[in-house]
């Protein structure tokens, strides 16, 4: 096996226990709310407490580790999301369990920004697509794991002990990365010569990051806006679903459990079949064009998707849509990351930083609004209509993003001139 398929092993492990731990508390949901007694409002900042620490923290984590080195920013990120997890099983009032949400988000903040700095440094330029694919494809194994184990774990165990026992496990991580992991692809030992020469060089023309060049980018601001918009999507799917399937749509706590790991289940098969369709497609016509067609096609349908999901009433209908609607909407992501890491070229971290900083603020004012338009309206379907607009909002600005107008290509154009 080639070392940098060990690095992708990692990679993916660390991807699984993110989503894991980050759909504890909406898996848990049931069990939370009741022992602290929490609103539809109130819960709404428990979601959005964690994805507001992330996008605060998400560039200045991305940014550290593509200058001092993914190795020592990873190892970080697991110890203090670990602790924070832990901590979150000890949480006893409204405002206890916010804080510890928002310290996780803080130590998580920057996890797949750094895991794509791993990428752009350990793997060929072809490969990036498909690797990211991988990546994200271990996520939404994550979250497909989460309601099948932590509900009958939480149920012989109490909600509180999923966090203990999900801490345990970021910290093994941790430990083997940090261990194992080389920045530098000439520095693991055992790694061959035609390897090395299959992954390329890798020479920094600066050291710090520049941002007054990447500010100046339109088409990173341009991919910056449309993951804000279609992250209102994918953040449904990881805070408010479980609840809505219950008191929406009906399902019982046990069939949530079952029901609610399809969408991820199929979310491995979006990504993967994503990363190796856009590796396939950039041969053919290049990245402009195969990338921007892959991302808006995938959420035009989606968003359509979302919109059926609030009109059914049929629980088999209900699933169906859900799995299908996840699946299409992340067929896209290794797209739009290999989009983005290719507008930052050697500063990938940042740049990805940069737009999942912009997903996360998605994210946080998905969760607050649909706890309140829920509040003011008492109907469960009404943000997800709106949900469907914003995927739809995506779709049209992934469309316009040019993708080979980068850092690199900027860097290049100043030399000639």
């Amino acid at each position: 096996m080639k070392k940098r398929h060990g690095v992708l092993g990692l990679l993916c492990c660390v991807s699984v226990i993110t989503f894991v731990d980050r759909l504890a508390i909406p898996v848990a949901a049931t069990g939370i709310r009741a022992d602290l007694h929490l609103s539809p409002q109130q819960w709404g900042w428990v979601l959005s407490a964690y994805v507001l620490a992330n996008a605060v923290f998400e560039i200045p984590s991305g940014a550290f580790g593509d200058r001092r080195g993914q190795r020592l920013e990873l190892t970080r990120i697991s110890v203090w999301w670990s602790a924070f997890t832990a901590l979150t099983g000890w949480c006893r009032s409204f405002w206890q369990i916010v804080s510890s949400r928002f310290l996780f988000g803080m130590g998580a903040a920057g996890a797949y920004p750094n895991a794509a700095g791993v990428i752009s440094r350990w793997f060929p330029k072809r490969e990036h697509a498909q690797a990211q694919g991988f990546v994200w494809a271990a996520s939404r194994l994550g979250g497909a794991l989460a309601p099948l184990l932590l509900v009958p774990f939480a149920a012989r165990f109490g909600w509180r002990a999923i966090f203990w026992m999900l801490g345990a496990v970021g910290i093994v991580w941790a430990l083997v990365w940090r261990s194992w992991f080389r920045d530098a692809p000439e520095e693991m030992e055992g790694i061959s010569v035609d390897e090395l020469m299959e992954i390329g060089s890798f020479e920094r023309e600066e050291r710090s990051v520049p941002w007054a060049r990447l500010v100046r980018l339109p088409h990173l601001w341009l991919i910056v806006a449309a993951y804000f918009c279609y992250a209102f999507g994918s953040w449904f799917y990881f805070g408010w679903f479980t609840t809505w399937l219950v008191r929406g749509a009906g399902f019982s706590v046990a069939q949530m459990g079952v029901f609610a790991s399809f969408p991820f289940v199929m979310g491995v098969v979006g990504n993967l079949v994503g990363g190796v369709l856009g590796e396939r497609m950039v041969e053919r016509f290049g990245r402009k064009t195969s990338y921007r067609w892959i991302a808006s096609v995938a959420l035009v349908v989606t968003a359509g998707i979302l919109l059926a999901m609030s009109l059914v009433r049929s629980h088999a209908a209900i699933v169906a849509l859900a799995t299908v609607g996840f699946g299409v909407m992340d067929l896209m992501l290794p797209a739009a990351w290999a989009m983005c890491m290719s507008l930052g070229g050697q500063f990938g971290g940042t740049a990805t930083g940069m737009m999942n900083t912009a997903g996360n603020l998605g994210g946080w004012v998905c969760t607050v609004a649909f706890g309140y338009l829920v509040g003011i309206s008492g109907d469960y379907n009404l943000p997800v209509r709106v949900i469907a607009a914003m995927v739809l909002v995506a779709a049209l600005l992934f469309a316009l993003v040019d993708c080979t107008r980068g850092l690199q290509d900027d860097l290049r154009v100043s030399r000639v001139a």
